[in-house]
């Protein structure tokens, strides 16, 4: 009998499920297991989740052309006149829009300009805007000789393409958030030439703030001096990209070449630009100017926050506080705040 029950009690544990014969011989403990499958789960979805990271990179990869064209000699002209731009700037010899200062980072628009960022009334992707014509600054010469005309003669863009040229002047641990170039505004390719010192280019990133974290990038792209770095197709369209403080580790430009859409949105687009600034240039101007002051003010927004907390006391604590110094007050309610005050005095004597 007790033979046949072995029998029995062996095929039956035969006839089990795997995961359930590994259960009964670790006493029962399926919680264990149960642990080490979903430890497997996760590892099967971190290994879908790099493969798709990797194929993500490769299609970023792949549509990104790079060229060395300047030489060291070149570049070190563009330096030159790059350097002058921002002693300008400085001097505060250009257009108001051509001149955009953030923190370790300055922009100048030349040609076509656009509002982005802190600058616009509402946030989010498509509602950027081109300024009115002619209030950003004319491309300057060099930039035409210098720089498009060897882009041209290297086969990178067709003449006449190039209508907005920017200058990003990095210092260091300066950076640019996570961006896709406004496919409203830009048509493609997206043309850059880099100056001054060796970066990157990140894809892929998310920034977070108080303090600056980025995340890993899906893909990093080495960006050296005199490089061009062309952007088309999924690296323009379908992921962002941006620059990272720690790329930044000297001073560093880059000359940015594109195109705007013939059909893009601009401010103001019905006013004459004869017409008063005040109404439409004011907000961005303060809001530009809030970035100026921002590295310099630390203090000030708690100073405001306290004047609003003080604003916001009800009436009657105003009244108290205050009434110490109010004559008028105090004879008003002298007669009923002595006796107050001395029995509470009382209650107190009383309960030591």
């Amino acid at each position: 009998m007790a033979a046949s029950r072995y029998a029995d009690l062996r095929e039956k544990l035969r006839s089990m499920p795997p995961h359930k014969d590994e259960h009964e011989t670790s006493n029962g403990s399926g919680r264990k297991r149960r642990h080490r499958e979903s430890d497997d789960d996760e590892c099967e979805r971190s290994d879908d989740s790099a493969d798709l990271r990797e194929l993500e990179a490769q299609r970023v990869k792949s549509s990104i052309l790079q060229k060395s064209i300047f030489t060291p000699e070149e570049c070190s002209l563009i330096e030159e006149k790059i350097d002058q731009v921002v002693a300008k700037g400085e001097a505060g010899q250009y257009r108001d829009h051509t001149v955009d200062r953030a923190p370790l980072r300055n922009k100048y628009f030349f040609g076509e300009g656009y509002t982005y960022g802190a600058q616009l009334e509402k946030r989010g992707p498509g509602q950027e805007r081109l300024y009115r014509k002619g209030e950003v600054d004319d491309i300057p010469g060099w930039v035409h000789e210098l720089v498009i005309r060897r882009l041209v003669a290297s086969g990178v863009v067709p003449e006449g393409f190039v209508n907005s040229a920017v200058i990003n002047d990095y210092q260091p641990g300066g950076c640019i958030v996570s961006h896709v170039d406004p496919l409203h505004i830009f048509a493609r390719p997206i043309v850059s030439v880099s100056f001054f010192s060796d970066s990157a280019l990140c894809f892929g990133c998310r920034f977070q703030f108080k303090p600056i974290r980025v995340s890993e990038p899906v893909f990093v792209l080495p960006v050296r001096r005199g490089s061009v770095t062309v952007l088309s197709g999924y690296a323009a369209d379908d992921i962002t990209h941006c620059v990272r403080p720690q790329d930044i580790k000297e001073r560093r430009a880059v000359i940015i070449l594109r195109k705007t859409r013939p059909d893009a949105p601009r401010l103001d687009s019905d006013s004459p630009l004869s017409s008063p600034p005040t109404e439409r240039a004011a907000p961005l101007k303060a809001k530009r100017s809030h970035r100026k002051a921002d590295p310099d003010a630390a203090h000030r927004p708690r100073v405001l926050e306290m004047d609003k907390e003080e604003n916001r006391r009800p009436p009657s604590l105003g009244h108290r506080r205050h009434g110490v110094t109010s004559d008028e007050h105090r004879k008003r309610e002298h007669d009923d705040d002595k006796p107050r005050e001395s029995s509470a005095r009382k209650v107190k004597m009383r309960r030591q």
